[in-house]
């Protein structure tokens, strides 16, 4: 007996056709008269059978024919793509030249974007090659590199003096940027359109080390960076790079970034790492572990304590690790609302909830007397609520925006507030060591300790021994000077009897010694 026919599937259709990815190759001119037709007749033609390709030459403003034979170029039809020429009516420079390219892109809706240089240093030839890898969704960046091959640079004709210039300045780099290209100077690079929407290109220099600013963006926006070995050419074009100027304004572009990576500066070109809240939180706990550290340590074991603002769970934990009973209390919690006041320096006037502090013999306040509208109200506060706990001790964490690094930023003239650091945008008001003190006692509390706390030297250097010896060079100098050398300060309050508990043991004392009286009678 024959088996039963299978029922017959129903037909899937055609496949859904991929779209081709965009491609822009953008040609960046400056008096390249002799040599933007060879360029463009060097793009290879086979681009065109993967991807939808357009052709774009920006001539920066030159004196000489650039914009009129590239013009030439698309009318005759040079090459089997659209070709754009547009002219700059002022010179933009050459970083500024491709941030209207990369605009151009963007705006357009192309997916990579190729940069290649009018005067033909770089070979166009090689531009499928660096396209692939993006195309393939391995990287956000292809950069041709003439390093990567031994020997393939000096082979090529670059001069010895610029071969040693770019191994020096790439040793600082990637030291400074913890990074392993094989150079950061080579102006052949493809970039996805979606990478460039990810940074802010268009604050960055108008010159060369534009170049190295997008690399420091890209790495901070955790966009992925692939080099491929290029040829080196180097021909009778004519060098536009004052070598000296440009070394120096990569040093300080790359200078610039790692401070500002460790907070020490604010750039606004550089911030745009993308960290997800447990990286924040890693590199809060990191600023605040000495102070946390110190905070906990002054905390007697088996005492009761309560953890007022932001400090975190981590702090609590070591608490009860100590036998410390913990209360946490968020700062946002206190304010019951702020109403309008016209007389106010801010315009209206923090209305906080009721504190009780009986129960606490400790309350622990770290980053946080920095991030209230009114400083002075809120100690008010404080110590109303502490008017009748004379043994009670205030454990304070802040800021000294007396640092040395802080002071000399104030006196070059570069003090901004930025991600974190002491001069950090969550701060409402900056403290140095004596005005810290002076809020506390002018509020109605003796301060009873002061220590200095080092900076927190592995956000900047890792863990290691470089982070160490930092640390130990800071701890002498803080011996040396508080007020100068201490990055953070930890203070120890206590609230000086108050009227209100003078007037209640008077009272209590003058009933006890009336009754001893009468008794006596």
């Amino acid at each position: 007996m024959a088996a039963p026919e299978a029922p017959s599937q129903p037909s899937a259709g055609p496949a859904p056709l991929m779209r081709r990815l965009r491609v822009l190759v953008f040609i960046v001119a400056y008096k390249a008269e002799t040599t933007i037709r060879q360029v463009l007749t060097r793009i290879p033609p086979s681009l065109a059978d993967e991807y939808d390709v357009e052709v774009l030459v920006i001539d920066d403003s030159s004196d000489d024919r650039t914009f009129e034979l590239g013009e030439r170029a698309r009318r005759e039809g040079l090459i089997p793509f659209r070709l754009t020429v547009l002219f700059n009516p002022e010179n933009q420079g050459y970083g500024g030249n491709q941030k209207i390219g990369f605009r151009y892109a963007i705006d357009r809706g192309y997916d990579i974007v190729a940069l290649v240089h009018g005067d033909g240093q770089y070979a166009p030839e090689r531009l499928p090659e660096l396209i692939a890898p993006i195309a393939r969704g391995e990287a956000e960046a292809v950069f041709g590199s003439r390093m990567l091959t031994p020997g393939g640079a000096r082979r090529g004709g670059m001069p010895l003096y610029k071969f040693i210039g770019n191994k020096i300045l790439t040793r600082y780099q990637n030291l400074a940027m913890r990074a392993r290209l094989s150079e950061w100077h080579s102006g052949y690079r493809v970039y996805s359109t979606a990478a460039l929407r990810q940074v802010p290109f268009d604050l960055n220099a108008d010159v060369f080390h534009f170049d190295t600013e997008i690399i420091i963006q890209l790495m901070f926006a955790g966009q992925r960076i692939r080099e491929i070995p290029i040829p080196t050419f180097y021909g009778d074009e004519i060098s536009r790079v004052n070598g000296m100027r440009y070394a120096w304004d990569v040093v300080k572009a790359v200078t610039a970034a790692r401070l500002h990576d460790a907070n020490v500066l604010y750039a606004r070109r550089f911030d745009c790492r993308q960290v997800d809240r447990a990286t924040i939180a890693a590199r809060r706990d990191r600023r605040y572990e000495a102070m946390r550290a110190a905070a906990v340590a002054l905390v007697r074991p088996g005492s009761r304590a309560i953890v007022l603002g932001n400090a975190g769970a981590d702090i609590a934990e070591d608490l009860r690790a100590r036998g410390v009973a913990v209360r946490e209390l968020a700062l946002a919690s206190l304010v019951l609302r702020a109403d309008a006041d016209p007389l106010s320096p801010h315009g209206f006037t923090t209305v906080y909830a009721p504190l009780d502090f009986a129960d606490a013999d400790a309350v622990i306040l770290l980053d946080v007397v920095e991030r209230v509208v009114s400083p002075e109200l809120f100690l008010e506060h404080l110590r109303h609520a502490t008017r009748f706990a004379p043994d009670i001790r205030l454990i304070v964490g802040c800021g000294n925006a007396g640092f040395i690094v802080t002071r000399i930023q104030q006196v070059l003239g570069h003090a901004s507030y930025g991600r974190g650091g002491i001069m950090n945008r969550g701060h409402l008001r900056l403290f140095t060591l004596a005005s810290l003190r002076r809020a506390f006692l002018q509020a109605g509390f003796r301060v009873t300790a002061v220590r200095g706390l080092p900076a927190p030297y592995t956000i900047v250097f890792g863990d290691g021994v470089r982070a160490t010896v930092f640390d130990t060079i800071n701890r002498m100098l803080i011996a040396a000077s508080r007020s100068l050398f201490a990055h953070q300060i930890l203070l120890v309050a206590q609230p000086r009897r108050s009227l209100d508990l003078l007037l209640r043991e008077a009272e209590r004392q003058s009933r006890s010694r009336a009754a001893t009286i009468a008794d006596a009678t």
